[in-house]
């Protein structure tokens, strides 16, 4: 049985995924690409250069790792995402404390965020740590949270010193783009939560939330760029949600699925 398989998530990731397994295959048993159907190539790129590739028709990012956990037998993975880069270090790094003795079952990973070529010192981009590195027998994902999705251990976790690369909006276009998608999940939560907007929601939520982002976790040091991030994430996470779940309520809308 391979002790470590490094797992990725793709769907049209043609852009990314070379360079993606490119920098695994090399100190990992094996690359495996979890994919929901791209359209753009990713599985031929990603077969191409080392990687096996599963299809799996896409329900939500939550089921689609836990069906990874339940079906590669592997005692470790590690999930990266396909605009996700690892380094050397980290590649040492996670063979080192792999290699030791201990009871921990998971690792957390951070990640330095790159938001159309800016890297992010503040705002709750740096350091970001992410949970990604798990002995499967002992990691299980929360079916509830399908996006941004929470791993619940059987056991204690430790960290990671050195970060993983995550080039994460290649334009401002491709930001706004997962941002919508984000807010639908947001308000579907919302919506299962049994909330219904009322009108100070519009203004006090994503003032909040322009204020964690901006103040709270000192948006300000990055700058124009912190500023920018700060209002959008606000929009997206304080406002439009609340927008999208009063047309819910109204008929005017369904909630999707998230992809």
């Amino acid at each position: 049985m391979p002790y470590l398989v490094a797992v990725i998530l793709t769907y049209n990731e043609a852009h990314h995924i070379a360079a993606c397994v490119a920098a695994l295959r090399d100190w990992v048993d094996a690359v495996v690409v979890w994919d929901s159907g791209s359209t753009d190539g990713t599985q031929m790129i990603a077969a191409a250069t080392g990687a096996l590739v599963v299809q799996r028709p896409f329900d939500n990012y939550a089921a689609q790792r836990q069906a990874a956990l339940d079906s590669i037998a592997a005692e470790w993975l590690f999930f990266v995402d396909a605009d996700e880069r690892a380094t050397p270090a980290l590649a040492a790094e996670v063979q080192q404390v792999l290699a030791s003795s201990n009871a921990t079952v998971g690792y957390w990973a951070p990640r330095r965020n790159f938001i159309v070529g800016h890297e992010m010192r503040a705002g709750g981009f740096s350091p970001d740590y992410q949970l990604r590195l798990l002995r499967r027998s002992a990691a299980s994902y929360d079916r509830n949270r399908q996006v941004h999705e929470i791993v619940t251990l059987r056991g204690p976790a430790g960290r990671l010193s050195n970060p993983l690369i995550h080039y994460n909006y290649q334009s401002w276009a491709h930001f706004h783009q997962k941002q919508r998608v984000y807010a639908r999940y947001e308000a579907r939560i919302l919506a299962e939560r049994g909330i219904h907007p009322r009108p100070h929601n519009f203004i006090l939520q994503p003032l909040r939330e322009f204020y964690r982002r901006y103040v709270t976790l000192q948006g300000w040091r990055d700058g124009w760029q912190g500023l920018r991030i700060a209002f959008w994430l606000a929009w997206y996470y304080g406002f439009l949600p609340y927008v999208i779940l009063m047309s819910h309520s109204s008929g005017e809308t369904t909630l999707g699925s998230v992809k």
